[in-house]
């Protein structure tokens, strides 16, 4: 991972240069992503959450190393070498077995980060934070650690049997849950330096009880809450003077930066602005399907406006599909009377569970097959999707519509990448 390396030791040695972490499964956001990084001539980071892939498959139904093959994939169709695609897991640790037992829900994490670093990931966010059955709520900061200390001895074993460049490590985590709250929110309580502080040190104390130093010096990115988030509606925009204090209490520690979570749908310029407080590693998740989800809809608009103003099949049968299986929204979308409401166009775009589902995969086949032969008019193109149709009046999109699905990611990805080049190099940060 000296690519990471080189951009924190950048970082830290002055430059205001950071890295986006792209964490998605979808075929066009990684599509998106890694055509981004090829035109660019920069690495690009993919990463996979411990529900989305792991020994059992996942949501996604895939493996840590059919992850891989698949990321592979996409980089050779778009003619970027993976040795400039780095793969990252994400919130590794006991999260998806937490009603087993703390010792067989280990078990099981270690089992899926062995997996994770064989397959070639070699950045790994090391969460233990979460409580199993019998556990105390909360843990504390020394169980939280010697855990983290537990999963990076089978990382360093399966890296030691595997070969090739030796991990990169993450600790912490933030509040509230990963993917976006649960509830509204109205003020989010910054990480205090303290807390920062303690959380690294347990988790020095902890590496370093089990003999794992050396592993300890490739921790380049602690979790913190540096005030972002985003609730179903709203979001939490980031306040550097809020920050300030925090941003600056691992300065001492020069191989490191803070990793910020839940930064969708932050503003380029506070974008800008969380990289240059350090932190670093911006993590963008649900944004980007959130994106994608707007064009699919727009491009649904368009087809039964063309049908003739007959009902939008396509969106019955997303939303069909995802009340057929509640499990992924239920506990998000409480309000009976703004289910529907909730379902599309929440911030926390649950949508993004359902999108490889096979009846949602074949309304998306049958919504772009009504445009095979004849694209979209652009007097359509104007009403419901109006910066596609500002590309291609200027010569910049073709009116195709895979096209105009990855120029909707990409616009959020832009604005990541932006944010993570120095400033000499990206130039005025524009807003969206």
């Amino acid at each position: 991972m000296k690519a990471i390396l080189d951009i924190i030791h950048a970082h830290r040695a002055g430059s205001d240069v950071g890295i986006a972490s792209v964490c998605s499964a979808h075929p066009l956001v990684i599509e998106a992503a890694l055509r981004d990084a090829q035109t660019q001539g920069e690495m690009a980071l993919i990463e996979a959450t411990s529900n989305q892939v792991n020994q059992f498959g996942g949501y996604t139904g895939m493996t840590p190393v059919q992850f891989h093959d698949y990321v592979a994939r996409i980089a050779a169709g778009v003619g970027l070498p993976m040795e400039r695609v780095m793969l990252g897991g994400d919130h590794l640790g006991p999260n998806c077995w937490q009603a087993e037992p703390a010792d067989r829900a280990m078990e099981l994490a270690g089992w899926m980060i062995g997996d994770y670093v064989a397959a070639g990931f070699r950045k790994i966010h090391l969460d233990c934070s979460m409580s199993c059955a019998g556990d105390p709520r909360p843990l504390s900061d020394a169980v939280v650690a010697q855990r983290a200390a537990q999963l990076c001895a089978v990382a360093e074993k399966a890296w030691q049997a595997s070969g090739g460049e030796p991990p990169v490590y993450v600790i912490g985590t933030e509040v509230p849950v990963p993917g976006g709250a649960t509830e509204d929110l109205h003020t989010l309580a910054v990480t205090t330096p303290e807390a920062a502080r303690t959380t690294f040190e347990a988790h020095r104390a902890a590496f370093s009880a089990a003999g794992l130093s050396g592993a300890f010096a490739r921790v380049v990115g602690l979790v913190v809450q540096p005030g972002v988030e985003f609730d179903h509606h709203k979001v939490i925009d980031y306040v550097p003077a809020k920050a300030r204090a925090l941003s600056r209490s691992m300065d001492g520690e020069r191989g490191l930066v803070f990793e910020a979570h839940s930064t969708d749908y932050q503003t380029p310029a506070m974008l800008r602005a969380l990289v240059e407080d350090h932190f670093a590693i911006l993590k963008v998740g649900p944004a980007v399907t959130f994106a994608l989800r707007e064009v699919y809809w727009g491009l649904s608009a368009i087809a039964q406006e063309l049908e003739g103003g007959s009902e939008n099949t396509f969106r019955a049968a997303v939303l069909g599909a995802m009340r057929a299986d509640p499990r992924h929204w239920k506990a998000y979308y409480t309000d009976p009377q703004r289910e529907t409401l909730d379902l599309q166009y929440s911030l926390s775009d649950r949508i993004r569970y359902y999108w490889a589902t096979p009846p949602v995969q074949a309304a998306c086949a049958a919504l772009l097959a009504q445009f095979d032969g004849r694209p979209p008019p652009l007097t359509l193109l104007s009403q419901y999707l109006p910066r596609q149709f500002a590309a291609i009046r200027a010569g910049q999109l073709p009116n195709e519509t895979r096209a105009i699905l990855l120029d909707g990611v990409a616009h959020v990805l832009r604005q990541y990448a932006q944010a993570c080049r120095p400033r000499a190099a990206a130039g005025t940060v524009q807003s969206p």
